[in-house]
């Protein structure tokens, strides 16, 4: 059933357009996006996300979302409402090119964690991570699945938690998110987290 899942969500993405945004102009529109997410798209706090290195196509949609309310998201309240598509792909190209970040995992998490994003919990029929985020937390560029790796363990677990309530919702039909992360409780969320913040390639 996972496997269908994912096959219908893969064969309904990749028929989609890559974004088609000029890094150079998006530079230029950055001025507002600096206070959280740094001067290249690392922020300095967990509770910003870290967009540099992340896919272009995916940070492309989450600022669609963003700013057609699919996805509820306060802290970017009225940031994206004034810019045009065209802005929003300048925007993801730009931040696209940057170096991602490195993070650490903490060490009481870590091996919890990693047994989660590579085998997931089978009693509870949690799938691995890895099938859709790969092996190195790089994500999968092509069908929108985002990188993971080097993301803040605090904003990971925030994004899970709002998952597993409905909060978040914009994981599209199949709900993979959602079904994924219901099951988790709090103790796995954090390690996974962990885990992630310290993967690298």
């Amino acid at each position: 059933m996972i496997r269908l899942l994912m096959a219908l969500v893969l064969a309904s993405t990749l028929g989609s357009a890559l974004a088609d945004g000029d890094a150079e102009r998006g530079k230029t529109l950055t001025a507002t996006c600096v206070a959280c997410h740094g001067d290249n798209g690392n922020s300095l706090a967990g509770s910003f996300p870290n967009i540099a290195g992340q896919s272009e196509k995916y940070l492309l949609k989450q600022l669609r979302d963003m700013k057609s309310g699919a996805r509820a998201q306060n802290l970017m309240a009225g940031m994206v409402d004034g810019l045009s598509d065209q802005d929003l792909q300048d925007l993801a190209a730009y931040y696209t090119a940057q170096p991602a970040a490195e993070g650490a995992a903490n060490p009481e998490l870590a091996l919890e964690g990693e047994h989660i994003y590579r085998s997931g919990i089978a009693r509870k029929g949690v799938a691995a991570c890895t099938a859709c985020h790969s092996p190195t937390g790089q994500g999968n560029a092509l069908a929108t699945f985002p990188r993971l790796a080097g993301q803040w363990a605090e904003y990971t677990e925030a994004q899970l938690k709002a998952f597993r309530v409905g909060e978040r919702k914009n994981d599209g039909e199949s709900k993979m998110m959602r079904l994924s992360a219901m099951d988790l409780n709090d103790r796995e969320i954090a390690a996974v987290a962990s885990y992630l913040a310290g993967l690298r390639q």
